[in-house]
């Protein structure tokens, strides 16, 4: 099964994500909005980690989970498709367990729709 998940490319459309809506929590921050030419059959959605989080695998483990779940909140929640998301990720991610991080960001986009 294709996945429904697909990630921004160019750096205008981060950076017309950076200037419209946003909700933080203490995991992440996640920047939504409409974008024009997106694909309206998939969900656009991007990962970041700062490389002050920790070296290579420390950010790929947290890239990991957040893509992990995005792909249950696409079967759990009806997200916005017309919406793009940057989800840009926190430290605090690395210390936690993914429970309580996935129930975290779950609330966060239901409020979001």
């Amino acid at each position: 099964m294709k996945s429904k998940i697909l990630a921004l490319s160019k750096n205008e459309e981060f950076k017309n994500l950076l200037k419209q809506k946003k909700i933080s929590n203490k995991y992440v921050t996640i920047f939504y909005g409409h974008l024009n030419n997106k694909d309206q059959n998939k969900l656009n959605i991007s990962f970041v980690t700062k490389k002050k989080i920790g070296n290579a695998v420390k950010r790929n483990k947290i890239k990991r989970r957040l893509r992990n779940i995005a792909n249950d909140a696409v079967k759990n929640i009806s997200l916005r498709f017309n919406y793009s998301y940057l989800v840009i990720a926190k430290p605090t991610m690395l210390n936690n367990e993914y429970i309580i991080i996935k129930e975290t960001l779950f609330r966060d986009l239901e409020r979001i729709r």
